[in-house]
């Protein structure tokens, strides 16, 4: 019976997550495995709504409900919107992922400045704009998980991504902070640093480029969205309302 009562802390009855970017790949992935573990779901995306609907079908098929918000999260206003029709909807928001995400890759002496700051905006701003609208709904209620998809590049760097690897690194520098300001108030603020994952982002690589990538490797093979998926879930259940302002690698070794 009290591995019965612990296992279902795994399970998030009753919780509403936002998932930022979730149309598609690990967003798609990490609204599944949130409405998996009983979680309904926000599904923000801002230019496939195809896919986005898809998406929250397959959450309705689950059983759990599904709003589908279309926002350009780098924008405040539009961010702002959302969390107010979020608790006008649900009443709630228990869970924010920050998953959106773009690239713009070049060398810095080949960098155009609107690539820099369109992507420092999407994926560095962003986050600072949801947090910030979800903090005061989180710090009333005295409850709530964060959890910030960082990147294994804003550890380590890589050549031709300047303005990827400061915004992935920059999200690291926020999510130690807001676990700082936001603990007192019971909210956990933990980040996720995917590897190589099989996404969009991925699909571009030549046979050779990924060949180069396994080799690097521990597990000798590229991850799978459901890899990062399963983590987030995790940060998001009651197992982790001891854990906060962490930084977890979802890479196969890759870092060590």
């Amino acid at each position: 019976m009290q591995s019965s009562r612990r296992l279902a802390k795994m399970f998030l009855n009753g919780k509403v997550a936002i998932v930022t970017g979730a149309s598609r790949g690990i967003g798609k992935a990490i609204a599944l495995a949130l409405a998996g573990a009983q979680a309904d779901v926000v599904i923000n995306y801002a230019g496939r709504a195809d896919a986005a609907e898809a998406t929250a079908e397959a959450v309705r098929q689950m059983g759990r409900r599904a709003l589908v918000y279309r926002a350009d999260v780098s924008d405040t206003g539009q961010v702002q919107q959302m969390v107010e029709a979020v608790l006008a909807e649900f009443g709630r928001v228990d869970i924010l992922v920050n998953n959106a995400g773009i690239t713009r890759d070049n060398l810095i002496l080949r960098m155009k400045e609107e690539d820099w700051d369109t992507v420092l905006a999407v994926n560095l701003k962003s986050a600072f704009n949801t947090i910030k609208a979800v903090a005061r709904p989180m710090v009333k209620a005295r409850y709530g998980r964060i959890i910030n998809v960082s990147s294994v590049v804003g550890l380590y760097g890589n050549p031709g991504q300047a303005n990827y690897a400061a915004a992935k690194a920059g999200l690291i520098g926020l999510t130690k902070t807001m676990a700082k300001e936001l603990g007192p108030r019971n909210i956990t603020v933990n980040a996720v640093a995917p590897g190589f994952i099989m996404t969009d982002m991925t699909e571009h690589l030549t046979p050779e480029a990924k060949e180069k990538l396994t080799s690097a490797i521990a597990l000798n093979r590229l991850g799978k969205p459901e890899d990062v998926a399963g983590l987030v879930a995790f940060l998001a259940s009651d197992y982790c309302s001891y854990i906060t302002g962490q930084v977890i690698g979802v890479d196969g070794g890759i870092v060590m």
